[in-house]
């Protein structure tokens, strides 16, 4: 259904094999282009979905975000005029930050990182009535971004392995449900941040485990509180999760620079640090990753893509 009701301008984004950077790591390499969409990230899929859902008169709507969530809801409800509000913690990049502004979202900058513009979402919607959307919670969101492993299983082979960003958990339960069921022989490993492993130790202890704090380029998937309902979406659907550092992040940008002309983010460019760090592990597999999200400043194309 979801495949139905979401902007077509989101869906059948770009799959190809990457022959450079596969021959140079010593395996396949598929990658799936999420950046090119007018919001240039995949998170477009899931709350267009999840907002279409909403009934008629719904009341202002309020989430947190890095900046790609909150882009995807600023464009979904500006297209039926429903109000939103996005919490950013006050670090966030100011690309993103411009971005939902644009799209008609009123930003509202609170707290260090952002788990803690979380906190002051969630009671920003209990003092006012608005109603909570939270990354990772939401059922619809999760399926929205499942349409992305739909279009990956058109690939005329079986996929080894799927290499996917964990942030919140959204994507990875999307894209890993959808392929347990379709292409079971393949694993789903999620690539979380060295810097930000909560994610990873909840999944191998099987309960939460927040951080104190998080220390990676990779706002994408920087995540300190574990979603509880999004841990047990990804049981039994995750075989394994990676952590990767931020210069390995860095080095996968910069190959699909040079050999792509793509321009992504660290979180986007994970699944790649991935194949670029194990991929001694990785020789020979028939790999497929997503490049979740294209949202880089000035700045940081001059720091990361061109020094």
């Amino acid at each position: 259904m979801a495949s139905r009701l979401i902007d077509s301008v989101f869906l059948n984004s770009p799959q190809f094999e990457s022959e450079p950077i596969g021959n140079e790591l010593g395996l396949r390499l598929v990658l799936k282009v999420e950046t090119i969409n007018p919001i240039r990230n995949f998170k477009g899929r899931g709350s267009d979905f999840l907002v279409s859902r909403l009934p008629a008169g719904s009341p202002k709507l309020v989430c947190a975000s890095a900046g790609n969530f909150g882009q995807g809801m600023a464009y979904a409800t500006r297209k039926r005029g429903i109000p939103l509000v996005v919490f950013a913690a006050e670090t966030a990049n100011r690309l993103k930050l411009d971005r939902m502004r644009e799209l008609g979202a009123e930003v509202r900058l609170a707290g260090c990182d952002f788990d803690a513009a979380k906190q002051h979402a969630r009671a920003f919607a209990e003092e006012t009535g608005a109603q909570f959307i939270e990354d990772g919670r939401e059922p619809a969101v999760s399926e929205g971004a499942g349409t992305i492993a739909v279009e990956l299983c058109r690939w005329p082979q079986t996929f080894d392995v799927a290499l996917i960003p964990l942030g919140n958990g959204a994507l990875l339960a999307g894209i890993g449900h959808w392929m347990k069921a379709h292409s079971p022989s393949t694993r789903i490993i999620g690539v979380c941040a060295t810097g930000a492993p909560a994610m990873a130790r909840s999944l191998a202890s099987g309960m939460p485990e927040s951080t104190e704090s998080i220390a990676t380029i990779a706002d994408g998937i920087g995540v300190r509180v574990p979603v509880p309902e999004a841990l047990a979406d990804l049981a039994g659907v995750v075989d394994e999760v990676l952590l990767v550092e931020d210069d390995a992040m860095i080095r996968a940008m910069q190959l699909l620079f040079r050999h792509h002309g793509l321009v992504v983010e660290p979180a986007g460019a994970a699944g790649v640090a991935a194949a670029l760090t194990f991929r001694q592990r990785f020789q020979g597999a028939l790999i497929a990753t997503t490049l979740c999200g294209g949202n880089l400043t000035a700045e940081q194309i001059r720091q990361w893509l061109t020094s």
